[in-house]
C-alpha cells in the first residue's frame, strides 16, 4: 500500500508564492510518473501538472503554465510543485496522485493541502 503525503499548503496573498511537496510513505516512486491535481469548493477535481519518471516529460494545464513549475528529485523521492504568482482562483485543495503505468490513471492518492490565496 503506498501512501502519499502532501505538504507545504498554506495562506498566502496574491502574487505570492508556496512550493508544495509530495512524498510516499514506505515505498518508492521513483519510477513512476506522478501528477498534482486540485480541487475547488464546488468544483470538479483538475489535473494541474504533471512529470514523468525521469522528469523527461512534463505537462502543465493551460491555467497555470508559467506560473507554476513540478519537479522531483528521485534521489529525495519526493515531487514538488513550485507555485508563483498566486491567484485567488489557485485556492483549492491541492493532491498528489501516483501514476498507474499503461492505464492512464492514478492509483493512489494523498490527502491534500489546503492552498488559500487571499486577494
Amino acid at each position: 500500500q503506498v501512501q502519499l503525503v502532501e505538504s507545504g499548503g498554506g495562506l498566502v496573498q496574491a502574487g505570492g508564492s508556496l512550493r508544495l511537496t509530495c512524498a510516499p510513505s514506505g515505498h518508492t516512486f521513483s519510477s513512476y510518473a506522478v501528477g498534482w491535481f486540485r480541487q475547488a469548493p464546488g468544483k470538479e477535481r483538475e489535473f494541474v501538472a504533471g512529470i514523468s519518471w525521469s522528469a523527461g516529460n512534463i505537462y502543465y494545464h493551460d491555467s497555470v503554465k508559467g506560473r507554476f513549475t513540478i519537479s522531483r528529485d528521485n534521489g529525495k523521492n519526493t515531487v514538488y510543485l513550485q507555485m508563483n504568482s498566486l491567484k485567488s482562483e489557485d485556492t483549492a485543495v491541492y493532491y498528489c496522485a501516483k501514476d498507474l503505468p499503461g492505464f492512464g490513471a492514478y492509483d493512489y492518492w494523498g490527502q491534500g493541502t489546503q492552498v488559500t490565496v487571499s486577494s
